[in-house]
């Protein structure tokens, strides 16, 4: 293998001569062999984008010189185009605050920006990853920027896959709105509900989960940088941050700000932190509804069986015709994983130390791979599983009759301990409570019709 040599402040090393990343991304490639994992595309696009912001500040500001500024921004150009996606190698875990891959970046757009002036890959003298691709930046700024830019970015997908699903438990709401069904609390009968009822309480709870992560990424608009190493924006321009910044909101068509503290945006990780407890939160809540679809499929012959899920697969490598709940099932693993992975996020982000959290890769990559899994599957979630519910209006009915809970709807007029026996009775001898309403005469009949009508029984105006 044809080799290069370069030099960093710890030594020199051989290069393979085609990479466009250089010495330092090499010493992590060596020092973090982790996971085998490398960062998103999302999170590489959204690091270029803010070299491209800089850059372009600072060639506005003449801290940089034009040509190598151009050619800077023509190689960042070149990858936000998929190119050279290959040669962002660094481990997700690696070295602290982010340090490793800030640096992959800068090697490999300083690489490129010199074969576009025509110098060799390694003349670091003419473009420099550190002087003139990370010209007015640390890692302790950009990264943090990054994270904010990325987790914006792979939102609104997830965002869309949600409202869709609570559109489809809302359709499936309205369908069902007529089919009455033992309601059920502590796992036993209780009173009546609607299927509808139920279907659109899954829809309402998504939606709710939906707007508290568009409400939270609110927060995700203020960022870091210009704040460079601790805080205080050593080594820019005064008009830098602010044009920055500017530049990078043109570009993402976000409505970003600089942070009102430099400071606290080094040290505290919680606006990431308020997203990934977002994710955290929707995840338990599709834990609840997929086991809710699984128990009201369960069956067919010993279950509660008031709902088909689609089949989409055999269910069985040894028993014929079995078809399982598998859709609900995938779901629960995928936000099994969510839910891990916020704990992740919260051990990182209370892990920050005086002037910076050096935990961000841990955060960028546990928050993103939650994003991921859930936007990846909540489509396929909701066209395989949701969208073609149907219920067992039967099985429904034939609960609901021998609900011995309904012998509530008579306490009003009989009193609580005379509707405890009917109920009690009912459920003995597997019976109707209205029929034995109607044996012992405890009303007249026009009232007991009244009462276990199907508009009082939903408690209807």
């Amino acid at each position: 293998m044809e080799t290069r040599k370069e030099i960093d402040p710890l030594g020199e090393r051989q290069i393979p001569k085609n990479a466009y990343y250089g010495i330092q991304t090499l010493r992590a490639i060596e020092n973090f062999p982790v996971s085998g994992i490398k960062e998103p595309i999302a999170f590489i696009k959204a690091y270029i984008l803010i070299k491209k912001a800089a850059a372009i500040a600072n060639l506005k500001l003449g801290c940089l010189n034009q040509e190598k500024g151009k050619a800077i921004i023509s190689a960042c150009d070149e990858v936000l185009a998929d190119k050279m996606l290959d040669q962002f190698v660094v481990d997700v875990f690696q070295a602290g605050a982010g340090t490793s891959f800030n640096m992959n970046v800068n090697e490999v757009l300083a690489n490129r920006a010199l074969e576009i002036l025509g110098k060799q890959k390694g003349d670091y003298k003419t473009i420099s990853p550190n002087d003139h691709v990370n010209m007015g930046q640390s890692t302790n700024d950009t990264f943090p920027t990054a994270i904010h830019i990325s987790t914006l970015i792979t939102l609104q997908p997830l965002l869309t896959a949600l409202d869709e699903l609570a559109k489809s438990f809302n359709e499936l709401g309205i369908k069902y709105a007529n089919i009455l069904k033992s309601g059920r609390t502590h796992l036993q009968d209780a009173m009546p509900v609607t299927i509808g009822q139920e279907f659109s309480a899954y829809g309402s709870v998504i939606a709710n989960a939906s707007a508290e992560l568009r409400r939270r990424q609110g927060n995700l608009y203020a960022v870091a940088l210009g704040g460079t190493a601790v805080g205080t924006g050593a080594n820019t321009h005064p008009k830098y941050k602010q044009l920055a910044i500017s530049e990078l909101a043109k570009m993402t068509d976000f409505p970003l700000n600089p942070a009102s503290n430099n400071f606290e945006a080094l040290q505290s990780q919680r606006p990431a932190q308020s997203v990934s407890s977002g994710l955290k939160e929707l995840a338990l809540e599709l834990i609840r509804i997929a086991n809710d679809l699984r128990l009201l499929a369960s069956g067919p012959t010993s279950g509660f069986n008031e709902i088909n899920l689609p089949p989409v697969q055999p269910g069985s490598s040894i028993m014929p015709g079995k078809v399982n709940p598998v859709m609900a099932e995938c779901l629960d693993m995928v936000a099994y994983q969510v839910v891990g992975n916020d704990l992740a996020v919260s051990f990182a982000v209370q892990a920050g130390q005086l002037e910076l959290n050096v935990m961000m890769p841990a955060i960028a990559y546990n928050i993103l791979f939650s994003i991921q899994i859930l936007s990846n599957y909540i489509p396929a979630f909701t066209q395989k599983c949701i969208k073609d519910i149907t219920v067992n209006e039967a099985q429904c009915n034939q609960f609901l009759e021998k609900n011995p809970s309904l012998a509530t709807l008579l306490a009003p007029y009989i009193g609580y301990m005379e509707a405890a026996k009917i109920a009690k009775q009912a459920q003995a001898e597997n019976r109707a409570v209205k029929e034995i309403s109607i044996e012992k005469r405890l009303l007249k009949s026009e009232e007991i019709e009244k009462i276990f009508s199907k508009k009082n029984l939903l408690n209807e105006q």
